[in-house]
Parts: structure tokens; C-alpha cells; sequence
């Protein structure tokens, strides 16, 4: 099973389509919506985890770029400056996908790199601000 992390850019003439599904129908992909804001008559933005066989993979992603969509992958990661946390436990109860968690009996919270989806929700819900975003290397399909 291959994956990964994508932020897709629909021109404003392809938001009405339902490109995505097409991807589960017609690839056999899977795919997760992490965030998205797509709009009538505008350009939408969505990030989301697509995810099989490397082959179906790279003909969803041709399949995406043939309809006009911009397909980059995610280009940033979130960091936990370690010094700062204050083990709250505040970024717990935002986290989707259990990167964050609280770790018993001794109640320090636990960061999960590999688990993350990059949604940021934890970033404005950490009082000492130690969850931060971390550009890494930007490359395109």
C-alpha cells in the first residue's frame, strides 16, 4: 500500500465535480480529507491522504492533473519543541489522528510523527505554543 499527503488545487471551473470520488471508483484509491475549503465559483483547496497500490497511485494523480487540479505534495510537517511542552494534554483533544496522546500513568503527552496528517489543529491549541509548522522540502508531481 502506497500513500501520501496531498494538497490538491481545483480551478474554479472544476469545483462542481465530484473528481474526488472518482479517484475511489475509478483507481481504487482511498483516500482521507484532512482539510478543505472549496467554494462555488472559486478555487478550492483540499489536503488529503490518498492511499494505494503505487500504480493506481500515479494514474489517479494523472487522472487529477488532466482536469485541471495542481497536485503538490504536502510541503510542511508539524514539530514539537520539546523544551516548551508543558505536557497539558490541550493538543490531545484536537489531534484527528492520535499523534498526540496522553501516555499513563505518568501523564506526559506522546508525539507521534508518523501518525500526523498535518491538519495543524494542534498549533492554536497549544497555550505554550510548542507544537509548531516546519516547511520541508517542496517537490511536485
Amino acid at each position: 500500500m502506497y500513500s501520501k499527503i496531498l494538497v490538491l488545487r481545483f480551478p474554479q471551473t472544476e469545483v462542481q465535480k465530484p473528481i474526488v470520488c472518482c479517484l475511489a471508483r475509478n483507481y481504487d484509491l482511498v483516500f482521507n480529507i484532512l482539510n478543505a475549503t472549496v467554494l462555488p465559483r472559486k478555487e478550492g483547496i483540499m489536503v488529503l491522504e490518498l492511499s494505494g497500490s503505487r500504480k493506481n497511485f500515479n494514474e489517479g494523480v494523472q487522472y487529477l492533473k488532466s482536469q485541471g487540479v495542481s497536485v503538490q505534495n504536502a510541503s510542511q510537517e508539524v514539530k514539537r519543541d520539546n523544551d516548551k511542552c508543558t505536557h497539558c494534554g490541550a493538543c490531545t483533544a484536537v489531534c484527528p489522528t492520535g499523534a498526540l496522546s496522553v501516555k499513563r500513568p505518568d501523564m506526559t503527552v506522546s508525539f507521534d510523527q508518523g501518525r500526523c496528517s498535518v491538519c495543524e489543529l494542534c498549533v492554536p491549541a497549544c497555550p505554550p505554543r510548542a507544537m509548531k509548522i516546519r516547511p520541508i522540502n517542496n517537490s511536485f508531481f
